[in-house]
C-alpha cells in the first residue's frame, strides 16, 4: 500500500494533469471558432479596403466634392434630389462610403462591405426617370443577418461563418427594386441574445454619443452607424426591442412592424420555429419621414409577389395623412422595472405637448405585467435553451451572454433548487431559472401558446374599453454602460411587452438627460430591490446629454397610424426647449 506521504507528493501532479486535460479539452472544443474567426476578420479587413478603394475612385471623379451638404440632407430630400438628377449617384455614394468608414474607425460598427453595390450603381444610371424607384440611389445599411448573395449572415456565431447566402433575401430584393443600394452590413451581439453589441468575431461596437456606453442591441451596429451619419437608412430586426433599444440609445428613429407585414424570408435566425413571439423586420432612420418613405417603398407589389405569405397590403396614405385628434393612452411606468427619471420626464413632456395640441390623453395601466414577462421569457426558452447551446458548439462564448448561457447550462434539478433558494432574495431571477427548465411537453407548449393568445386579447380588450387610437409609453433609456445589459436584462420589459403582443411600435427621440435627471437617479431604488434594480441604477448613470426617447404604439397592422402618431410626437418635441 502506498504511504500517505507518497499520495501527497503525487496529488499536485495529478491536479496539474487534470487542469492540463481540461484546458486541452476547452481548446479542442473551441477549435472550430479559433480557426474560422481569424479568417473572418481578415475577410472584413479586405472588404473594408475594397470599400475605401471604391470611395477613392469616386472621389477622383469629383475631387472638389463637399460631402457636408449631402450628409445633412434628410432622406426624403436626398431621394428627391437623386430621382431628379440634382445630385449625382456617385457624389452621394462617395459621401456615405467615406462617412461610414470614418464611423467604423471610431465605433467598430461594420462587418462587411457589399462590393456588388458598384455594379448596381452603374445599372441604376441606365434607368429612365420613369423607371426610378422611391429609393433610387439611396445607400442603405443592413443588419448582419440580412441575406445578401455571396456574403455570410453570421448572427455573431462562428458556426454561421463561411456559409455565404445563395441569394438575396426578400427585403433586400425589394430595396434593390426600389433603387436603394445596400452597401454595408453592421455588427450584432452574439446569437442576437443581448441588447449589448459584442461578439467574438467582430468585437464590441461603441455608442458614438458616449464611447463608454453600448449602442444597444441586437441592431446595435445600425444604431451606431446611423447616429454617426454613416448611413441614412438602415434595416434591422426586432424580437425583444432589437430595433427600438438601439434607436433610443443612439438618438435615431426606429419602427418595429407587425409580424408578417414585411417578409422575413432570407433573414438568418439562431432559433427557428418559435410561434408565440417571432422576430420582425423594422427600418431605422434619422427621422420619421425617412421611416415613412422606407415603408412606402417596401410595401410595394414586389413584397407580396416575392413572398406570398405577406399580405398584399400597400401603404395606406389616407391613414397616415389623416389629421383628426387622437385618443392617446399613456403610462409612465410598466410596474416591472422602475423607469429612470428621464424616461418619466420624456412621457410627461410628450403627453403635455400632445394634450396642448388638441389630442385626448388618457392614463393606461398594463394588465398583469409579471405574467406577461413570464410568457415572453418562456416563449424564447420553451426547449430549455437546447437550440441555443447547439448553435454555440465549438464557439467562444462572448462575455455579454456568458452569464445567461451559464444559467441555461445548469442541470434541471439544480435550476429548480436555485430558484427555490432565490425566491425571496432575487424573485425575478428565481422565476427565470424556473422558466429556463423549458415547457417539458408538446401539451405544455400548446398551453403556453394559448396563454399568449389570451393575454393579447385581454390587453386589446382593455385598450378598446378606453376607446384608444394609440399608446404613448417610455422607451428604455438612457444608454447603458458596456457590459450592463447582461446584468439588467429584465429592464427590456418596456420593449418585450409589445413583441409578446405583436403590436407595431416606433421610437422617437424627444429630449436628452438633464443634470436634474442625474441628481434624481441617486434616489433610485427599483421595485424589487434585487440585483437587476441595482445594476439598472449603475447602468444609466453618467448620461448627461444622452438621448431620451418615447415609444409610440398602435394595434396590429396599423403601421400607418403608428407612423402618423410618431410624426406628431416628433413635430411637437423637435423644437421644445429643454429644462436646464
Amino acid at each position: 500500500m502506498m504511504p500517505v506521504t507518497a499520495w501527497l507528493l503525487y496529488l499536485p501532479v495529478g491536479l496539474l494533469l487534470l487542469a492540463l486535460m481540461g484546458a486541452a479539452l476547452l481548446f479542442w472544443e473551441h477549435a472550430p471558432a479559433r480557426n474560422k474567426i481569424p479568417r473572418a476578420q481578415k475577410r472584413r479587413e479586405l472588404a473594408l479596403q475594397q470599400m475605401a478603394a471604391l470611395a477613392q475612385r469616386l472621389r477622383q471623379q469629383e475631387p472638389s466634392l463637399d460631402p457636408k451638404p449631402i450628409l445633412e440632407l434628410p432622406l426624403v430630400k436626398l431621394a428627391q434630389k437623386l430621382r431628379t438628377d440634382e445630385l449625382s449617384l456617385e457624389s452621394v455614394f462617395c459621401s456615405y462610403l467615406e462617412e461610414a468608414l470614418k464611423a467604423h474607425g471610431e465605433v467598430n460598427c461594420l462587418t462587411d462591405f457589399l462590393g456588388e453595390c458598384e455594379e448596381q450603381l452603374q445599372a441604376l444610371k441606365k434607368l429612365k426617370k420613369s423607371e426610378r424607384g422611391l429609393l433610387y440611389g439611396v445607400p442603405v445599411s443592413l443588419k448582419d443577418l440580412f441575406d445578401c448573395k455571396g456574403h455570410d449572415s453570421t448572427c455573431g456565431l462562428a458556426q454561421f461563418l463561411e456559409k455565404p447566402a445563395a441569394k438575396d433575401g426578400v427585403v433586400v430584393k425589394v430595396l434593390k427594386a426600389q433603387g436603394a443600394i445596400p452597401f454595408v452590413k453592421t455588427n450584432v451581439p452574439q446569437m442576437l441574445l443581448s441588447f449589448d453589441c459584442s461578439n467574438p468575431i467582430y468585437g464590441q461596437t461603441l455608442n458614438p454619443l458616449n464611447l463608454k456606453k453600448t449602442p444597444g442591441g441586437s441592431t446595435g451596429g445600425e444604431g451606431a452607424l446611423l447616429a454617426k451619419g454613416g448611413s441614412i437608412l438602415g434595416m434591422g430586426s426586432d424580437i425583444g426591442g432589437s430595433v427600438r433599444i438601439p434607436a433610443s440609445f443612439c438618438g435615431v428613429c426606429g419602427l418595429r412592424t407587425t409580424g408578417d407585414r414585411l417578409s422575413y424570408s432570407g433573414i438568418a435566425a439562431v432559433v427557428k420555429g418559435k410561434k408565440s413571439v417571432t422576430s420582425v423586420v423594422g427600418p431605422m432612420a434619422q427621422d420619421v419621414d425617412g421611416l415613412v418613405l422606407c415603408m412606402q417603398a417596401l410595401l410595394s407589389e414586389d413584397m407580396h409577389r416575392l413572398d406570398p405569405t405577406v399580405p398584399p397590403m400597400p401603404f395606406r396614405e389616407e391613414i397616415y395623412t389623416n389629421n383628426r385628434p387622437l385618443r392617446i393612452g399613456y403610462y409612465e411606468s410598466d410596474g416591472f422595472t422602475q423607469p429612470s427619471p428621464s424616461m418619466v420626464r420624456a412621457v410627461r413632456l410628450t403627453s403635455r405637448l400632445l394634450q396642448d395640441a388638441g389630442h385626448q390623453v388618457i392614463p393606461f395601466s398594463i394588465p398583469r405585467i409579471e405574467h406577461a414577462m413570464n410568457l415572453y421569457t418562456s416563449s424564447g426558452f420553451a426547449d430549455a435553451g437546447a437550440t441555443l447551446l447547439e448553435k454555440l458548439k465549438g464557439d467562444i462564448v462572448d462575455s455579454s451572454i456568458k452569464g445567461l448561457i451559464s444559467m441555461i447550462r445548469l442541470p434541471g434539478p439544480l435550476k429548480c433548487f436555485l430558484a427555490w433558494i432565490l425566491k425571496y432574495i432575487e424573485p425575478r431571477m428565481s422565476k427565470q431559472l424556473e422558466i429556463f427548465r423549458g415547457v417539458g411537453t408538446p401539451k405544455k407548449l400548446w398551453e403556453q401558446h394559448t396563454a399568449v393568445e389570451e393575454y393579447q386579447q385581454e390587453f386589446i380588450a382593455k385598450w378598446r374599453s378606453l376607446d384608444l387610437d394609440v399608446l404613448l409609453v417610455p422607451a428604455l433609456d438612457p444608454a447603458f454602460y458596456i457590459g450592463y445589459p447582461a446584468k439588467a436584462g429584465v429592464s427590456t420589459s418596456y420593449t418585450t411587452l409589445f413583441n409578446l403582443l405583436n403590436f407595431p411600435v416606433g421610437v422617437v427621440p424627444v429630449t436628452t438627460v438633464t443634470a436634474q435627471d442625474e441628481e434624481e437617479m441617486t434616489f433610485y431604488k427599483g421595485y424589487y430591490g434585487d440585483s437587476y434594480d441595482r445594476s439598472f441604477s449603475e447602468a444609466v448613470r453618467g448620461s448627461l446629454g444622452l438621448s431620451v426617447a418615447v415609444q409610440c404604439v398602435a394595434l396590429p397592422w396599423e403601421e400607418e397610424l403608428c407612423l402618423r402618431f410618431m410624426k406628431e410626437v416628433e413635430t411637437l418635441t423637435k423644437n421644445q426647449r429643454e429644462p436646464k
